[in-house]
C-alpha cells in the first residue's frame, strides 16, 4: 500500500507539472476549433488567426501528423499556408493557434514544448520569412528561410532566435522531427533552448541566454507559422506539422511527446 501511494504521489507531481496541454488528444477533428469564439470561450485553443476559408483548409488532425516516437499524443496537426491564408486584410499569410488558458504560462520558470517537421510536398520556402511558434514581442522564436535583410536568395536553416538574433541553426532536412523546448524565466527576463531529433530526449543546446524581455501577457504565444511577402516569390501551399504541444513548469520533461 506504501509503494502504491507513493507512485499515486508521484504521478499526481508530475502531472500537474503541465500548466497547459495543447497535445490535440480530446480533439475529434480540426473542426473543434471553431467552438471558440470570443464570447464561448472553450477547448484549449483560441482560433481566430487564418484565412477566410473553412478550417480544414488551414489545420488538420490526424495520427499520421505526429512524431511517431510520441506515444502521449493521439495525434498531430497539419498547419496550412495557402492562396486563401490573409487575415484580417493583411499582406502576411499566417496560420496560428494561440493558447486558450488562465494557468499562470508566462510567470516563473516555465517551458514551452513541441515537434516540429516539414516535407518535401508542400515544403515551406527557402526564399521567404518564416516566424514559427513566436511570442507577440517576438522575445523568442523559431525562424526558417531567407529572413529580410540578410544576403543572398535563400537559407535552408531551422534557426533559434532571442530578440531577432539567431543563438542556433542547423539545415531543415525533410521528415525530421525536431523537438524543441523554449526554457523562458519569466522573472529572470532569460530563455534557453532544448533540442533533440527523432525520439532522442531533449538536450539543453542553448543555456538560458540573458538580457532578454521575457514580456508575455500568457494570451500571446502564437502556435504555427507567419510568412513575411517577398517580391518577386510567388505564393505556394505550404504544410507544418506540429506534435506534443505543452507547457509545464518544475523539472523539464526530456522526454519526447511529454507526461501522460
Amino acid at each position: 500500500m506504501k509503494v502504491t501511494a507513493l507512485a499515486a504521489a508521484l504521478v499526481a507531481t508530475v502531472e500537474a507539472a503541465v500548466l497547459w496541454d495543447g497535445r490535440f488528444n480530446d480533439f475529434s477533428s480540426a473542426k473543434d476549433l471553431n467552438k471558440w469564439s470570443w464570447s464561448s470561450q472553450v477547448g484549449p485553443y483560441q482560433y481566430y488567426i487564418h484565412g477566410s476559408g473553412a478550417v480544414d483548409k488551414y489545420v488538420n488532425l490526424s495520427p499520421d501528423y505526429k512524431n511517431p516516437n510520441d506515444t502521449v499524443s493521439k495525434q498531430g496537426a497539419k498547419f496550412t499556408l495557402d492562396n486563401t491564408a490573409f487575415w484580417n486584410g493583411q499582406t502576411m499569410r499566417r496560420t496560428e493557434l494561440i493558447p486558450q488558458t488562465k494557468a499562470a504560462i508566462a510567470s516563473g520558470k516555465v517551458y514551452y514544448h513541441f515537434s516540429i517537421m516539414r516535407k518535401d510536398t508542400n515544403a515551406p520556402s527557402v526564399n521567404r520569412e518564416h516566424q514559427i511558434c513566436f511570442f507577440e514581442s517576438h522575445f523568442t522564436e523559431l525562424k526558417y528561410g531567407w529572413i529580410s535583410g540578410e544576403s543572398g536568395t535563400s537559407n535552408p536553416n531551422l534557426q533559434w532566435m532571442t530578440n531577432q538574433k539567431s543563438q542556433w541553426k542547423t539545415e531543415w532536412k525533410p521528415n525530421v522531427w525536431h523537438n524543441v523546448a523554449y526554457e523562458i524565466d519569466f522573472g529572470g527576463n532569460k530563455v534557453g533552448f532544448w533540442h533533440s531529433e527523432g525520439g532522442e530526449p531533449l538536450k539543453q543546446v542553448v543555456a538560458p541566454v540573458s538580457g532578454v524581455s521575457t514580456s508575455s501577457n500568457g494570451q500571446d504565444w502564437h502556435l504555427g507559422v507567419l510568412e513575411l511577402p517577398r517580391s518577386g516569390y510567388a505564393d505556394t501551399t505550404e504544410d507544418f506539422y506540429f506534435s506534443g504541444v505543452f507547457i509545464e513548469s518544475g523539472t523539464i520533461t526530456t522526454a519526447i511527446g511529454g507526461p501522460a
